[in-house]
């Protein structure tokens, strides 16, 4: 039996993925969240060997765990605890396949891309962006789906992670509209205080 899926998300970017100091903010991450964190593995822009050497930098601050986005070969190189898919990405049905102790996510934006995604066999989604984000060089603007379209989702069953614009003060309402955890990138990566950040949203989603 695979462990809880950790509630909470930290996701990097290509910014974040190349930060020098990418280690020294993952411990501290993984101090505040324990085993309620998992430290992700992502840059669309990053090449394979780049994307592989952050997934071996962030495997390695036990108990929080590894999950790597789209990259199933990287994940099964570095013995990630779960991977999120994206939209043209392998089903998660075929996916587990690979291994099935995974955790698998499906990105999704509204309520037809999640019953598709839990027909395919997801384990979990991560539903965005729940509140205005900026643009960037590898995301297009979305509309802010807003906390009502965030329940729809979690009324279909599966456990939801919510993603962006989150931020500490905002957990709580996204959880009181049924999410089971969240995802963060800045709020997360560029906390003057990572540990009392991390284990701060944690606080909030379990109390």
């Amino acid at each position: 039996m695979k462990p809880p899926l950790p509630r909470l998300h930290a996701i990097t970017d290509e910014r974040i993925a190349r930060r020098p100091e990418l280690g020294d903010v993952a411990t501290t991450l993984a101090a505040g969240g324990g085993a309620d964190l998992a430290l992700h593995a992502r840059g669309r822009t990053l090449t394979g060997l780049e994307q592989y050497e952050v997934a071996i930098r962030l495997s390695a601050y036990p108990p929080s765990r590894l999950f790597v986005n789209d990259r199933l070969d990287i994940a099964l190189a570095t013995g990630a605890a779960g991977v999120q898919l994206g939209w043209g990405a392998l089903l998660p049905e075929d996916a587990r396949r690979l291994d099935p102790g995974w955790w698998i996510g499906k990105s999704v934006h509204d309520v037809a891309e999640a019953e598709a995604a839990r027909t395919e066999g997801a384990d979990y989604l991560l539903v965005g962006p729940v509140f205005a984000t900026p643009p960037t060089p590898t995301h297009a603007v979305r509309p802010p789906l807003g906390p009502g379209a965030l329940g729809a989702i979690a009324r279909l069953g599966l456990p939801v992670v919510a993603i962006g614009g989150i931020t500490p003060e905002r957990v709580r309402e996204v959880k009181a509209a049924g999410a089971y955890g969240v995802a963060a990138i800045r709020a997360l990566w560029d906390a003057v205080e990572p540990a009392a950040t991390a284990r701060r949203m944690i606080e909030e989603l379990v109390a």
